[in-house]
């Protein structure tokens, strides 16, 4: 009896394939024929799976944001049963830091999607990730729900502070990627900007 295939299986194991190389080599020099080798299949069964290259990249895209949520679940975790919104809030944002070889991967190449998808109009065409509000959706919720809990002063406007808070961390995460400050640093601005719209409860 033949050996049932995993298709779910496949697509993974070749988008973590494309994660490794493009790790190494940056997401701008890879081929479908790299990834191929990488993950010890055919260029036609990366083929068969993606069609095309900027099909493999956004599913790698969504491979990456999979590993993100896992990576924000075990910090969250590691806060506690009941963390409450500004542990959360801060394993969320602490969790993008590129801090580690995994974290570091997944900035940088999460950045390198965004800068080919600038001159890249096949990749453009594709929405960028399924959910591109999602973080800031869930960070809204987290300051008003200190709010309700007086664990935030109420005239903060929850969304503005939640764009002001990503945007932080994706630009502190930049400086720590090329050097320019280290992770300790990042956390600590991050920390300070926490202490600033969260009180009481951490």
């Amino acid at each position: 009896m033949p050996k049932r295939v995993d298709h779910a299986e496949r697509r993974t194991a070749i988008a973590e394939a494309l994660v490794r190389v493009a790790g190494r080599r940056g997401l701008h020099a890879v081929g479908m024929r790299d990834v191929a080798a990488e993950a010890g299949v055919s260029l036609r069964l990366v083929q068969y799976y993606f069609e095309t290259k900027e099909k493999l990249l956004l599913f790698g895209l969504e491979h990456l944001a999979q590993r993100f949520g896992q990576r924000f679940a075990a910090r969250a975790g590691a806060a506690g049963d009941d963390p409450g919104p500004r542990a959360t809030a801060e394993a969320l944002l602490m969790a993008a830091l590129p801090t580690d070889e995994e974290s570091r991967t997944f900035h940088h190449l999460y950045t390198s999607y965004a800068v080919l998808a600038v001159h890249d109009r096949a990749l453009a065409a594709q929405p960028f990730i399924k959910n591109p509000d999602a973080a800031e959706d869930i960070l809204t919720g987290l300051i008003r729900e200190a709010q309700e809990a007086d664990q935030a002063p109420p005239g903060v406007d929850a969304r503005l502070e939640a764009v002001g808070l990503l945007a932080m961390s994706a630009g502190l995460g930049t400086s720590v990627l090329v050097g320019q400050r280290s992770p300790e640093s990042a956390g600590a601005v991050l920390t300070h900007q926490l202490d600033r719209i969260f009180r009481g409860r951490h």
